[in-house]
C-alpha cells in the first residue's frame, strides 16, 4: 500500500496513535508502525508478521535470550 494512504497504526493489533504509541519503521522504501506491545514480535517471533510486514518471512528471530 502506497505510503500516503497507509493508516498511522500497528501492523499487528491496528491500534492508532491515539490508543498507544507507535514506532516508526522504515523499510523497503516505506514506513510502517508497530506499537510497544508488539515491538518485541519483530525482534523475537518476526514469523507472526508474515502477510503484515513485507519479507518478514526471510526475518530470523533474536538469537539472545531474556
Amino acid at each position: 500500500m502506497p505510503e500516503e494512504i497507509r493508516k498511522k497504526e500497528c501492523i499487528s493489533c491496528r491500534k492508532n496513535s491515539d490508543e498507544v504509541p507507535l514506532f516508526s519503521l522504515d523499510y523497503r522504501g516505506s514506513t510502517f508502525w508497530i506499537c510497544p506491545q508488539h515491538f518485541p514480535v519483530l525482534i523475537h517471533r518476526p514469523g507472526d508478521l508474515v502477510g503484515l510486514l513485507p519479507g518478514a518471512e526471510k526475518f530470523r528471530p533474536s538469537e539472545i535470550e531474556d
